[in-house]
């Protein structure tokens, strides 16, 4: 599994699991850490999930997932905006390490911005990192202007931040125009989000059932293998179906030449303006 470091130079691989949708069903948890485990087998070591997910029910279903295992995992996990206070985020922490089944979490974010002061949560992550629950921080669904604000508000505060994990996908290129590049230049990954779409339609594009079939993969395994084409960039996809589990561990192999590129291009265009950053 290819990787990409850190500003610290921790190396993570290129394509992760997400956990958005687990843990909303008692009778598919057992199936979903299962999942996650055979993931794990095949080198993607990072789990992302959010106190937001089935309300803690998917990081229960990591806690499941990781037991016995804690060491191989890069884990990381997001509170609620409204829970980002200095007290809300050190209290919100203790409640998802306890689903985790864990002492610490690798990588802690802010899931979007809300009413709290960015300064006050960063305030409240620097805490938790000297107390030892997190590792790192991070933030989720912040655009260019609130990650210079994030700085201006907490000096220093910018060249800690970990990652910016936003929507990224051919369909959701606006991260490509200012976000990504100001991103690189600080030696700060972007994780791509819902990787190959929402509901389907990117799918069944045919420009990238196209690609995919000159390739012999699925056009999953292809909308992958775009997300992941660069540098700086790990995706995040969720699966609960061991097949797709697999092929989702393939795609990161998977190289797309130029001409592949172009095509994609021609039916996805890159932005040529600032867009809003996009969210789900």
């Amino acid at each position: 599994m290819r990787s990409v470091n850190l500003a610290d130079g921790t190396a993570v691989p290129v394509i992760g699991q997400g956990t958005w949708y687990m843990g909303e069903r008692r009778d598919a948890a057992a199936r979903e850490a299962e999942a996650l485990r055979l993931g794990l087998d095949l080198g993607m070591t990072l789990i992302d999930t959010a106190e937001m997910y089935a309300e803690g029910g998917a990081e229960t279903v990591v806690g499941e997932a990781i037991a016995g295992r804690r060491d191989e995992v890069f884990l990381v996990s997001k509170v609620y905006p409204h829970n980002a206070s200095r007290r809300g985020v050190a209290a919100a922490c203790e409640r998802s390490l306890k689903r985790l089944r864990t002492d610490r979490i690798d990588l802690y974010l802010l899931h979007w911005r809300g009413g709290v002061p960015l300064a006050e949560t960063v305030a409240g992550f620097e805490a938790l990192r000297a107390a030892g629950k997190i590792r790192r921080w991070g933030v989720s669904n912040l655009d260019v202007d609130d990650l210079e604000e994030l700085g201006a508000a907490a000096p220093g505060a910018s060249g800690d931040c970990a990652t910016d994990q936003v929507l990224y996908n051919l369909e959701h290129r606006g991260p490509e125009f200012d976000l990504l590049p100001w991103c690189r230049a600080r030696g700060m990954p972007v994780m791509a989000y819902s990787p190959v779409g929402q509901g389907g339609a990117l799918l069944r594009h045919p420009a990238l059932a196209a690609v995919a079939k000159r390739h012999g993969v699925t056009p999953a395994q292809a909308a992958l293998a775009w997300a992941v084409r660069g540098d700086g960039v790990v995706a995040i996809p969720k699966a609960s179906d061991p097949a797709h589990v697999r092929q989702n561990a393939a795609a990161a192999g998977i190289v797309l030449p130029a001409e592949d590129l172009a095509a994609l291009d021609a039916a996805f265009p890159p932005p040529k303006r600032k867009r809003a950053l996009a969210m789900l």
